[in-house]
Formats: structure tokens, sequence, C-alpha cells
């Protein structure tokens, strides 16, 4: 079975079997541009909230409109196949949409999670979680800021 999704009727489908046997289902989302122990210290923590995590990921061209056109760095396809074999994700649901308002709708997770740096106002689709949990983050590094030191260790070393 294909546990990487792009199809809303595939998702109903999946959803619909884990609820009829009482699965408690954990939904987070993101860009996952370039995986790093921080997203995964992260997806663990969210899976450690249920039984089974559904990963929204961003589609490229949903990154695109919202980080620009220099992004996405890896293709949606290579970071759904590096998200899916990591132990926590079950399923991977690729979107694009800018947010993941829709599958959010659909799925009706039991804990729909964020990191903390989204204040809980801003959460789309919190209206459809029975709750809303709000993860730190142990580690201080993002996609940004590997693309910003991997920009400065190749600008000086062209001078």
């Amino acid at each position: 079975m294909n546990r990487i999704l792009k199809d809303l009727e595939n998702l109903k489908t999946i959803v619909s079997n884990l609820k009829r046997e009482k699965k408690k289902i954990v939904f987070t989302n993101g860009c996952f541009d370039i995986l790093h122990a921080g997203h995964v210290d992260y997806l663990e923590k969210a899976k450690s909230l249920g039984d089974v995590l559904i990963v929204g990921m961003n589609s490229d061209s949903s990154i695109k409109r919202i980080k620009g056109e220099k992004r996405p760095i890896v293709s949606q396809d290579y970071r759904a196949k590096v998200l899916i074999a990591l132990k926590a994700v079950d399923y991977v649901f690729i979107f694009e949409d800018d947010t993941p308002y829709k599958v959010i709708e659909i799925i009706k997770p039991h804990v729909l999670v964020k990191g903390t740096d989204w204040p809980i106002e801003k959460i789309v689709g919190k209206e459809f979680a029975e709750r809303v949990e709000r993860i730190p983050f142990e580690y201080d590094i993002s996609t940004s800021k590997i693309i910003e030191r991997v920009v400065k260790l190749y600008c000086s070393n062209k001078s």
C-alpha cells in the first residue's frame, strides 16, 4: 500500500478505516524542504501524541507561492520519500493549496500539531481537531538557516 498520498478520496478512505479501527490520528504539516534534526525531533514528538501520524506536505507549487521562486530546494517526490522513511511518519499527504485547511477538514484529527512558533489563533484548521498541541523546537536549526550557511560558505570559498 502506498503511504504517500495526493488524492483526497484515498485520504478519506484511509482515515475512515483508521477511525473505524479506533486509531488516534495526529496531523501536522509543513514544507520539509531540507529535512534536518529539528524536523525529526518534532515529528517524533507529534507521533507520541497518538497512534497514526499523517503529515501534510506542501507541494512544489505551493512552496513557490509561499517562499518564492527559488524554493523548494528538494522536489516534492524526494521530500515525501525521505519523510515516509521516518519511523514516526505513517502517511504523507502532498497538498497543492497554500494551507492544509481542506486536508484537516477531511481528516478531523484527534490531535492537530504545530510548532510553538505558531500562535494558536493562526493555526489553520484548528476548528476541525479535537485538540491542538504546540510543540517547542529543541534545535536551533531551520531550512532557511541551512541555506544561509551554505550560501555563506560557497561565497567565502569563491573569493
